[in-house]
């Protein structure tokens, strides 16, 4: 069996339409013994198919004398869903000191998509060796968890009697938001709007992510300035002060929490200086920004459904020119389609049971126009098994019906919005066409999301806090 070593490991390549970034814990079980005088001493090797071969991402460090290991290294990979990921989990037996493969015993190793362990948080699978037979009683237990801390913080602020600093009027104040940067130095996080005129001001409540503000350390100091704006740019400073998030968090409901605003320099010259006025926390709260992976994560599946147009206008399918041509390849234009989009779908659903529906053509044996058929010509069970099964559904139904019209596809999308409300009341272009899918699929997660955000669901079976 032959392993490609990379100069240095390497995170995986790309990041566009990256959704987020996945941690996979790995630990094996029943590995097969290659040491004589003890047991062996594993570590597990991650690959990444890249252009039809496997590329060496990153490995763990050596478990030894241990046939049930459980490595604390972790394997960061980039997550995205418009992309079928293939993954390779190789385990061998370290031997020497020597990075190459080769050098040492072949254990076993297990080979899926990210999508099948995301879609599934935790998989355990049996080790298999190059022949394709199993490795003993070795198996392999994967599990992924997304790596971001998004929570949001959201805050309510006011001011009573900070300084006056215009001549003519009173201050026109507004808040900044800093933390500490890796340097020391304080970095701006969030500028609130202006308030004119008025030395008790009250800023629009504001969120944003508890990363930016503390690198999601509730503990982290924050320091909060007040500045009195103006027109020149010269804005006047007010007074600052330092807090945590934790402290922050103390706000109740009926009970705010004020803040003196300091002026150091005012309160190095006068002694009888207090302060420059008080900041008034009035609202604290932290929620999470529930991601796609947090729905996926809570046991959210995808339901994929083909609907094929019939219509006479895709042409003659014997023609070259008709998008239903079947070229000696054996694929055309539907077919690329559903292989694009159903081999990603395909680890988000359970069953991997798809309906496949077709619209705008005349079945026999009346030849009545039909704009709702089930390709497999099975009217009270149109579901396909796996994507397979909808390119076998498709090649033997279309040398049975004859192209007509016209082109109507509201009763699929009604039959598919059927399934979608059965489903919820159930508990828990001249482009290529791969690159095209690819970017459909990429807007998906944000929709999803959208979808749940605007309907305030929450991720059902999401164990993370």
């Amino acid at each position: 069996m032959a392993y490609t070593l990379s100069p240095t490991p390497q995170a995986p390549i790309g990041t566009e339409h990256c959704v987020c970034k996945v941690e996979l814990s790995v630990c094996g079980h029943n590995l097969l013994d290659r040491d004589v005088t003890s047991k062996s001493d594993p570590f597990c090797v991650l690959f990444l198919e890249t252009s039809g071969k496997w590329q060496e991402i990153d490995r763990t460090e050596t478990a030894v004398n241990n046939l049930n290991p459980v490595f604390a290294k972790k394997f960061i990979v980039d997550y995205h869903f418009e992309e079928v990921q293939k993954l390779k989990f190789a385990l061998f037996d370290q031997d020497k000191s020597s990075r190459q493969l080769y050098e040492h015993d072949f254990l076993g190793e297990f080979s899926c998509t990210l999508g099948t362990i995301v879609s599934s948080k935790k998989i355990t699978r049996t080790l298999v060796l190059g022949n394709g037979k199993p490795a003993g009683k070795g198996t392999i237990t994967i599990a992924a968890q997304e790596i971001s801390d998004n929570r949001e913080i959201t805050l309510s602020m006011a001011g009573r009697k900070l300084d006056k600093k215009d001549f003519f009027g009173k201050s026109d104040p507004y808040l900044e938001f800093h933390k500490e940067g890796p340097d020391g130095k304080w970095m701006l996080v969030h500028r609130t709007e202006v308030i004119k005129n008025t030395l008790d001001p009250v800023w629009k409540p504001f969120t944003v992510p508890l990363v930016s503000l503390c690198d999601g350390d509730i503990d982290k100091p924050v320091k909060i300035a007040c500045y009195d704006y103006d027109n020149d740019g010269g804005h006047d400073f007010i007074g600052e002060f330092q807090t945590t998030v934790a402290k922050m968090c103390e706000v109740e409901d009926s009970i705010a929490l004020e803040f003196q605003c300091i002026n150091p320099k005012k309160q190095k010259k006068k002694r009888n200086y207090k302060n420059s006025g008080i900041i008034v926390l009035m609202s604290c709260k932290i929620a999470r920004n529930y991601s796609f992976l947090d729905y996926i994560f809570g046991g959210c599946q995808l339901m994929f459904t083909v609907g094929i147009d019939f219509t006479a206008s895709n042409g003659n399918p014997r023609d070259h020119s008709s998008l239903h041509y079947i070229n000696p390849m054996g694929t055309n234009e539907y077919l690329d389609a559903i292989w694009a989009v159903g081999q990603i779908i395909q680890d988000y659903d359970s069953d991997k049971m798809f309906p496949a529906l077709g619209f705008g053509a005349q079945l026999p044996p009346d030849w009545k126009v039909s704009h709702e058929f089930a390709i497999n010509f099975n009217p009270t069970n149109p579901f396909c098994s796996g994507v397979e099964g909808i390119v076998q559904a498709y090649t033997s139904c279309l040398p049975h019906i004859r192209f007509y019209g016209p082109t109507n596809f509201a009763p699929i999308i009604s039959h598919v919005a059927r399934f979608a409300s059965q489903a919820s009341q159930q508990p828990a272009a001249a482009v290529p066409k791969e690159t095209l899918a690819k970017a459909v699929l990429a807007e998906l997660p944000q929709q999803v999301v959208q979808y749940f955000k605007q309907h305030n669901l929450q991720p059902i079976n999401s164990e993370r806090s």
